[in-house]
Parts: C-alpha cells; structure tokens; sequence
C-alpha cells in the first residue's frame, strides 16, 4: 500500500511540475510576444476613402507617417481620430461618417508600422505618433481649441495621453479600456501581466488631469473591455458623460448608434 502511495505521489508531482514548466512556458511567451498581441498590423491598403486626401507627417524621432485628411467645413472643428489596434486609417472614413456629413473635419491619423509606414508600434512610439498629427494641424491653420481628440479601442490611449497636455476642444473615448494591463488581465486570467506588460496606456490615471469636456461612449455588449471599464473613467473625471449603448460590442464604432452620442456631445458644447 505505502508503494502505491509513493507511486501516486510521484505521479501527482510528475504532473504538477509538468503544469508549472507549461504555465511557466506561457508567461513567457506572452511577454516575448506582447507586442505582436496587442498591435495587430493588418494587410496593407493604399486606398483613399472618398472625402479624404493622403497626408504626410513626421514625427519627433524622425519618422515620416502616411495618414488621411478630411478639411472641415467652415466653422466646423475637426477631429483628430485614433483607430484601434487591428484596422488602419482608412477606417476612419466609416467611423466618422455621420459627424462627417455634418461638415466635421477628420484626421484620421495613423500609428508607425500600419499602413506601411516605418518604425514598429510601441506605446511611447505612438505618443510621438499623436503629437505629430496634432502638431500637422496646427501648421495647416487648425486651433488647438478647433481640435476634438477622438480614441477608438487602443487609439483611447493616445487620445487621452494628448488631451491631458494639450489644450483641445473635447475628448471622445470610444469602447475605451482603463489601461492596457487592466485588458490583459480580463484576455488573461491568473497570468501576472501587471508584472509583464511593457505598454501600459495608463487611461484611468490620465483622465482625471483632462480639462476638456469629455465623452465616453461604450457598448453594453462589450466583452473584450467590460462596460466597468468605461464606468471607472468617466468616474475618475468629473463631469464626464457616460454613454452605455445597449446590443452593441466593442467593434461598434462604425455603427451610427455609437457616432450620434457623439455628434450630440458636439452640438452641445456650442462656440
């Protein structure tokens, strides 16, 4: 009997080391993969939606950006876009259409790395990012205070980093997350990604410092970043609207139930 004991403890403990150099394995490929994860560079389009004309910025580390541009109509704002993580700029076309026909301006700007343009995604890369296409604005004749810094998904991340040191006209978060790590630990459950995690976008500690009116818009529906998380930033900064749309997921800001919020949110901060 006491041999049958021992053989099953060894067993039980073949199986546990077995499960920890598994586990082990996994943890250590997410941190050596993160960033192909979390920037999922989809196939190049060179195409130029109707409405928009191809534009070039650089950045401050020397990067050339290919991106689009949609002039506003007179006396209209424009809106500096930032897409998510698995689209390029030329998506930016459906995602504002409404706000567009209202005679909006769009620059739907691009990260490095998308859309065939050099250098590869980082979180700091892409705040150079953002800070160029605004930078491209204001040397085409747009006031800061004419510049309504929209994020969709990942580009919440860039939107809310710029808003808290620029002054601009309003913040429009879409299907935004509180932080990067907070989403990966909802993908990844007991993973310690708070430990691995090299990109954090940092929303919910940004926010409060946002002097701009803002809107958060999400989706009831939402399961890869959880309505809480839209709930939690509109919290941190008082004043904030909170827009909860039910039937939609995270991949609604095309649908023009998730722009009319917004273009409300804009017709009602006035001059």
């Amino acid at each position: 009997m006491s041999g049958l004991r021992r053989k099953l403890a060894k067993g039980a403990l073949a199986v546990l080391c077995i499960a920890v150099l598994a586990f082990g394995g996994f943890v250590a490929a997410l941190y050596s993969y993160q960033r192909e994860l979390i920037y999922l560079v989809p196939d190049l389009d060179r195409t130029v939606p109707e409405g928009f004309v191809p534009v070039t910025y650089r950045t401050s580390d020397g990067l050339d950006l290919a991106a689009g541009y949609r002039p506003a109509l007179a006396g209209q704002p424009t809106l500096l876009f930032f897409h998510g993580n698995g689209v390029d700029w030329q998506t930016t076309y459906h995602t504002t259409e409404l706000l567009a026909a209202y005679g909006y301006g769009v620059l739907a700007a691009e990260y490095r790395g998308y859309g065939g343009n050099p250098g590869v995604p980082d979180e700091r890369g892409l705040y150079r990012d953002g800070n160029a296409a605004f930078d491209w604005l204001l040397a085409q004749g747009v006031a800061a205070d004419e510049i309504v810094l929209v994020g969709n998904s990942l580009g919440s991340g860039v939107a809310t980093e710029l808003a808290q040191h620029r002054d601009v006209r309003a913040l429009m978060l879409v299907s935004a997350f509180k932080s990067m790590s907070a989403t990966a630990a909802n993908a990844y459950p007991g993973v310690p990604v708070d430990w691995l995690l090299q990109d954090r976008f940092d929303n919910i500690a940004k926010i409060g410092a946002v002097s701009a009116p803002v809107l958060v818009v999400h989706g009831v529906e939402d399961r890869l970043i959880p309505l809480p998380h839209a709930r939690e930033l509109a919290a941190a900064r008082p004043g904030a609207q909170l827009v909860a749309l039910p039937g939609l997921g995270h991949n609604m800001s095309g649908e023009p139930q998730a722009q009319l919020p917004q273009l409300l949110f804009l017709q009602g901060l006035g001059r």
